[in-house]
């Protein structure tokens, strides 16, 4: 999976998002702070097409309408909007045209400036842009669609978001976040879900201060990725291993082939077992 799946690409020139606070909103009149915001915002720099090529297949999605808009369209959004969810949506399902024994799995779990209106023209996309791909919660196989509100309850589609639980360890500290994702691991089969290991770290405000102009892919990112490759490279799967890891930059090592390889541990253990 990709961390912040969308965030290849965040538009400068639109007002900041509703996701940020006050104080940040006012700062970023000045253009460029927009700039600064963009180094940070950016998690990754494959687009959804390029992911999924890659092997990505857990999409980690934040959504925001445009306060202000007369539309009800819904965007992207981390820190700044990004692309329409309905272009992203569409570039998905072409690629599933294409591969049609492939299964992906979107994770809506953050949503902003969103009233219920707002959530059913975005439910509405997602049945126009996947059909009959949408599989209920009954089955496992081509597009799960987690849906982490209430009104998931409506649609047979949808999944609850507390069948997708992605644990945060919100820590620029590489060893504390790799004892976080040993911790919930072992947390994981009590609850008979999904679970995503977000192998990520998160920039405190001090950290930004620091480093403004170098970045979040420049500043924690590079230095840690091998470390947290390793980490992956030590997983098992199955019932008491890992399920989704994310990541950010998936490019920037064999993050994908490292993570599908694991599931070979799991055709040896078939095999010794027949």
């Amino acid at each position: 999976g990709s961390h912040d799946s969308f965030s290849y690409w965040v538009d400068e020139k639109s007002p900041v998002g509703p996701d940020q606070a006050t104080a940040i909103k006012r700062l970023a009149r000045i253009s460029l702070v927009k700039k600064i915001m963009k180094k940070w915002s950016v998690t990754q720099n494959l687009t959804f097409k390029e992911q999924l090529e890659g092997g990505i297949r857990y999409f980690d999605l934040r959504v925001s309408s445009k306060p202000g808009e007369i539309e009800q369209e819904i965007y992207f959004i981390h820190g700044l909007f990004g692309i329409k969810v309905w272009d992203g949506l569409k570039e998905i399902n072409t690629f599933l045209e294409q591969h049609p024994k492939e299964v992906v799995f979107l994770d809506f779990n953050h949503f902003y400036a969103m009233d219920d209106s707002h959530h059913y023209f975005l439910i509405n996309r997602i049945r126009s842009a996947f059909g009959s791909k949408l599989c209920s919660v009954e089955c496992v196989e081509y597009v799960l669609i987690f849906y982490h509100s209430p009104l998931y309850q409506e649609y047979s589609f949808l999944w609850p978001g507390n069948k997708m639980p992605a644990p945060w360890a919100n820590t620029t500290n590489v060893h504390k976040l790799l004892q976080f994702l040993e911790t919930t691991l072992e947390e994981r089969s009590r609850y008979g879900t999904f679970h995503v290991s977000q192998a990520i770290l998160t920039p405190r405000v001090k950290t930004i201060a620091r480093h403004l102009i170098r970045g979040l892919k420049n500043t924690l990112v590079h230095r840690n990725l091998p470390m947290i490759l390793n980490w992956v490279k030590a997983q098992k799967p199955g019932v008491m291993g890992v399920n989704i890891i994310t990541s950010d930059f998936v490019e920037l090592v064999d993050f994908a082939a490292t993570v599908i390889a694991l599931n070979d541990l799991l055709l040896e253990e078939d095999e010794s077992a027949s």
